[in-house]
């Protein structure tokens, strides 16, 4: 087996989309490619929008399966400040193009974690172009030639999107945008007097807050977007803050959307990560707000992938403390009888020290694409 660094040229984005001036002038994406001895037919691509995938645990087991693996980074690795998920899916269609000119017949796109979004987004554009404008209303310039279509679509241990990923851990305690200290107690999971379980009242008015939350946020960024293109020589973007963004009672209550997980985050102590300064959504632009968080972003998994008609693999890991039983439902309801449904059993998100779970993902995935 073979494992080889790829550097593929993309298309620039925005003015200083990355402080490397290198990047800017000649903008690529980075990857990992596992090639089984004499090359192969079929292959598959693991990207997200953000996390550095080019050591995923899935590389290297199915390439020694027979499966050419491309683990490919975005331009926005390390990098969700500035995300737009219409300028993702120009990456991840450069990475389909380059298996396909390396002599693979067949491409999946492996959805693994926040990719899986990211791969029904693009399947969905890639059948039927309709992503012809960001939120903002200007042109995205995608083009059929930009997102060649792949065989098939690998969901595993998959999030939803990442506008409902932040809908659903946005912390509603805040009350004070600009002082994240002015919190009502009565909604705050951590340090308030409210304890697990939930009663079905406080999860109603917890999740009515949280939206309520992510509505203003949104309000405000609308309104700041407006202000932008008003004024005279502004800047087109600019970043913000917003605080606090970790907070879902199913972190504290296994109750509720009961599966085989323990207690926490899958980053560890949920109440640390909501206070950290480096957190899901806390550092971003005015753009990247729009196109990633929002309710208006057209990166949302379930409503994309029901566009597609494209098989589809779901491995649901049973132990995941960030998908849960309604999350592998939501998946299903939309690929309708085209998904094979296969759980993981007590694997957790990332399967950390479960070598058994791995090899039996990557035997599970190569089986099914090799029956394709």
């Amino acid at each position: 087996m073979i494992i080889e660094h790829v550097a593929i040229d993309v298309r620039p984005g925005v003015v200083m989309e990355s402080q490397s001036g290198l990047q800017n002038l000649r903008p690529r994406i980075f990857g990992a490619l596992a090639m089984p001895p004499g090359g192969a037919k079929v292959g598959a691509i693991l990207m997200h929008p953000t996390s550095n995938y080019m050591g995923h645990y899935l590389l290297t087991p199915l390439a020694e399966r027979g499966v050419a693996c491309l683990a490919l980074n975005s331009r926005y690795v390390g990098n969700d400040g500035l995300l737009e998920m219409e300028r993702v899916i120009v990456d991840l269609g450069a990475g389909v193009a380059e298996l396909r000119r390396r002599g693979v017949e067949k491409v999946y796109l492996i959805g693994n974690s926040g990719g899986a979004s990211l791969a029904a987004f693009y399947q969905s554009q890639a059948e039927n172009l309709t992503a012809t404008h960001f939120v903002s209303g200007e042109p995205t310039h995608l083009s059929a030639d930009d997102l060649p279509a792949a065989d098939g679509i690998v969901l595993s241990a998959a999030h939803l999107g990442r506008a409902k990923i932040f809908s659903e851990w946005i912390d509603p305690a805040v009350l004070d945008e600009g002082d994240p200290s002015k919190v009502d107690l009565e909604l705050d999971l951590y340090d308030g007097p409210i304890k697990p379980p939930y009663s079905a009242d406080f999860v109603q008015r917890f999740k009515a807050a949280q939206l309520a939350r992510r509505d203003r946020i949104e309000a405000w960024v609308e309104d700041q977007a407006e202000q932008l293109r008003r004024t005279p020589g502004a800047p087109a973007d600019k970043f913000f803050l917003i605080q606090r963004t970790h907070a879902d009672p199913r972190f504290l209550d296994l109750s509720l959307d009961a599966n085989d997980r323990a207690a926490g985050s899958v980053w560890g102590d949920p109440r640390v990560v909501n206070l950290a300064a480096n957190a899901f959504g806390r550092l971003t632009s005015i753009r990247a707000f729009r196109s990633q968080l929002s309710s208006r972003s057209q990166a949302r998994g379930p409503e994309n992938l029901a566009a597609t008609s494209v098989p589809v693999l779901l491995m649901e890991h049973t132990a995941d403390q960030s998908t849960y039983p309604s999350t592998r439902e939501a998946w299903k309801a939309a690929a309708g009888d085209r998904v094979t449904h296969v759980p993981v059993k007590h694997g957790d998100h990332y399967l950390v020290r479960q070598p058994e779970l791995i090899a039996f993902s990557a035997d599970t995935i190569a089986d099914w694409i090799r029956a394709r």
